[in-house]
C-alpha cells in the first residue's frame, strides 16, 4: 500500500490530472441508481494522496502555491459530475432540430462549471494538511463547505452531494435526520478517506477505530429506528398517484391535448384497486394537465364530475395570470381542485431551473442569440411563496414542484408548518437513464429528514409513496403508465426540528476544521 501510494503522490502533469479524473468518475457508481458505495474508500483515498504530492514550489506566491491542489480537486470534481450529469443532455434531445447545438454546453459545460466546487474543496483542505488524519478531517471539512455553498450559489444545484453516497438504503438513511445534509457530507467524506491512512500507517489505529465506531454507529442507529415502533398515526389519508407516462413530443402538441386529458382522467377515475377504499386525494404529475385552463373553460367542470364528495385532485399545471398575450405572466404551480370543479388554493414554483424555465440575465444573453431552453413552450415567473395545501381531513402537505425537492433547506418541514410533503415532477425529459433514480433517491432522503411521508407523482416515474423512515410504501417504475393507490398514515415521525439539524451539521463540520488547524499547527511547530 505504501509504494502504490507513493506511485500516485509523485505523480505529474497530465497523469495526476487523468487518476483524479479518473477517481471522480468513479464516486459516481456509490449515487443511486448503481449504490455501490463501496467505491467511495478507494476514490477518495485515491484524491488525499493526489493532495499529498499538490505541493506548489517554496519560492512561488501564496495562490501559486495553490494551484497544483485546485487542479487536483477540480479534475476529480469534473470527473465526477461528468459521470454523474451526463444525462442531462437527454433534454436537448427531445427537440433535437431546435436545441441538440446546445448538448456540449449541457454535458460538459455544466460539469466544468460545478468542477470548481471541487476545487476549492481541495484548496480549503490543502489549507489545513498535515501528515496524518489531520489532513482526513481537512478534506471533509473542504468537501462539506463546498457542498453548502453548492446548495445556494448561483441560484444552487446540490445533485448528487457526497452524502447521499453513505445513503443507498433505509438502514442508513437515519442519521441524515439528526446531522443534516451538512453534517452527513462532511462524515461520508471523512469515512471514505480514511482508508488512505493505510500507507503511512501515522494514525492508523485512531483512524481504523473511528472508521469502526462512525460505521457502527451510522447502522447502529438506522437499525435501531427502523425497529422502533411508530408513533400512532393521528389520522390517514387515501391517495391515488396518478403517472401517464405521456411523451413529451406530444406534449404541447393540441392536436393531441384532449387525449392526454382523457387519459389523466381515466387513470383518476377507475375503482380503486382491490383491499383500497376510494382515493379521498388524487395527485397528478408536474405540468400534468396539457393546457391552460383559461383556454378550456370546460375542462374544470368536467374534473369536478370526475371527482366524488370530498375528494381533491391536486394537479401540475401551468397557470397564467394576466389579461393579453403580451402582458401574461406563466408559473409553474399545482393546483388544489375541489369536487365542485374549483381551483380552491395554487403554489407557484419558487426556485425555477436556469436556461430550463427561465433565461438569467435574459437582456444580455438574448443579445447574444442565446434562449431558454427545454422546459416548455414559455418562459416561467417565479412564485413569491410557498405555503401548505390542506388537504381532505385538514391535513396539510407542503408542495415542491421537480428539483425544488432536493434543497434540503428548502424542505424544512416542521410539525408547525405541514404533515406531508408532495413532490410533482416531469422527469420524462431525461428518460430511462441515472437522472430519475437519483433525483427519486434525493426526494426519498427528504422524507427521513423530516419525518414526514412522501407523496410524489412524476410523468413517467418514478412515482412512489415513502414513509417518513424512507421506506417506499408503493411506486410505478420508469415509464409505466397507471395509477397506485395507498392508504397513507399521518404522523410526524422528525427526531429534531429543521434548524437543530442545522445546527448539527455546521457543528460537526466546525469540529472538523478544529481538528485539522490543531493538527496542522501542532505539526507546522514540530517542523520549527
Amino acid at each position: 500500500m505504501e509504494r502504490q501510494a507513493g506511485r500516485i503522490i509523485l505523480l505529474w502533469g497530465w497523469r495526476r490530472a487523468l487518476v483524479a479524473f479518473l477517481a471522480g468518475a468513479l464516486a459516481v457508481l456509490a449515487q443511486a441508481p448503481y449504490d455501490f458505495f463501496a467505491v467511495c474508500f478507494v476514490s477518495f483515498p485515491l484524491l488525499v494522496w493526489l493532495l499529498d504530492g499538490a505541493t506548489g514550489e517554496a519560492s512561488d506566491g501564496f495562490l501559486r502555491r495553490l494551484r497544483p491542489a485546485f487542479a487536483v480537486g477540480w479534475w476529480f470534481g469534473f470527473g465526477y459530475f461528468l459521470a454523474g450529469l451526463w444525462w442531462v443532455g437527454s433534454a436537448l434531445l427531445v427537440e433535437a432540430d431546435s436545441f441538440a447545438w446546445a448538448l456540449p454546453l449541457a454535458v460538459v459545460g455544466i460539469p466544468l462549471a460545478l468542477a470548481f466546487f471541487y476545487g476549492f474543496a481541495a484548496v480549503v483542505a490543502r489549507l489545513l494538511w498535515s501528515n496524518d488524519i489531520g489532513r482526513i478531517a481537512a478534506l471533509a471539512f473542504g468537501f462539506a463547505l463546498a457542498e453548502w455553498l453548492r446548495g445556494f450559489l448561483f441560484t444552487g444545484f446540490p445533485w448528487n452531494a457526497v452524502g447521499y453516497a453513505a445513503m443507498p438504503v433505509p438502514l442508513l438513511m437515519q442519521s441524515v435526520s439528526v446531522t443534516g445534509m451538512v453534517g452527513m457530507n462532511a462524515l461520508a467524506v471523512f469515512v471514505f478517506a480514511l482508508p488512505a491512512l493505510l500507507a503511512a500507517r501515522q494514525h492508523l489505529r485512531l483512524g481504523a477505530a473511528l472508521l469502526v465506531v462512525l460505521v457502527a454507529a451510522h447502522a447502529g442507529f438506522g437499525y435501531i429506528r427502523l425497529a422502533a415502533p411508530e408513533k400512532p398515526a393521528a389520522h390517514s389519508l387515501d391517495v391515488r398517484i396518478v403517472q401517464p407516462a405521456v411523451d413529451l413530443t406530444e406534449k404541447w402538441d393540441a392536436s393531441v391535448r384532449d387525449r392526454i386529458f382523457a387519459t389523466m382522467m381515466g387513470l383518476s377515475a377507475k375503482a380503486p384497486e382491490p383491499g383500497h377504499n376510494r382515493p379521498q386525494l388524487i395527485l397528478w404529475p408536474e405540468t400534468s394537465v396539457p393546457f391552460l385552463f383559461t383556454e378550456r373553460p370546460d375542462a374544470l367542470p368536467a374534473i369536478g364530475e370526475m371527482l366524488g364528495d370530498g375528494q381533491m385532485l391536486v394537479a401540475g399545471v401551468v397557470r397564467e395570470e394576466g389579461g393579453s398575450a403580451a402582458r401574461s405572466r406563466y408559473y409553474n404551480s399545482v393546483v388544489a381542485i375541489d369536487d365542485r370543479g374549483e381551483i380552491v388554493d395554487a403554489v407557484d414554483k419558487v426556485h425555477l431551473v436556469p436556461f430550463g424555465e427561465y433565461l438569467p440575465f435574459a437582456d444580455l444573453l438574448g443579445r447574444f442569440g442565446l434562449e431558454q431552453l427545454v422546459a416548455g413552450p414559455m418562459t416561467f415567473a417565479a412564485g413569491n411563496e410557498r405555503h401548505p395545501i390542506t388537504l381532505p381531513g385538514g391535513i396539510r402537505a407542503l408542495p415542491f414542484i421537480c428539483y425544488e425537492v432536493i434543497f434540503s433547506d428548502l424542505v424544512a418541514v416542521d410539525a408547525t408548518s405541514a404533515e406531508l410533503i408532495v413532490n410533482v415532477t416531469n422527469d420524462a425529459w431525461f428518460g430511462d437513464t441515472p437522472g430519475p433514480y437519483q433525483h427519486f433517491r434525493q426526494a426519498q432522503i427528504r422524507a427521513v429528514e423530516n419525518g414526514v411521508p412522501l407523496l410524489r407523482a412524476a410523468n413517467n416515474g418514478i412515482s412512489a409513496v415513502v414513509d417518513p423512515r424512507g421506506r417506499i410504501v408503493d411506486a410505478l417504475a420508469i415509464d409505466a403508465r397507471g395509477a397506485i393507490d395507498v392508504r397513507v398514515p399521518i404522523s410526524n415521525q422528525a427526531i429534531v426540528c429543521s434548524s437543530q439539524r442545522r445546527i448539527n451539521g455546521m457543528l460537526i463540520m466546525f469540529l472538523l476544521a478544529v481538528a485539522a488547524c490543531i493538527l496542522n499547527v501542532r505539526q507546522r511547530l514540530r517542523a520549527n
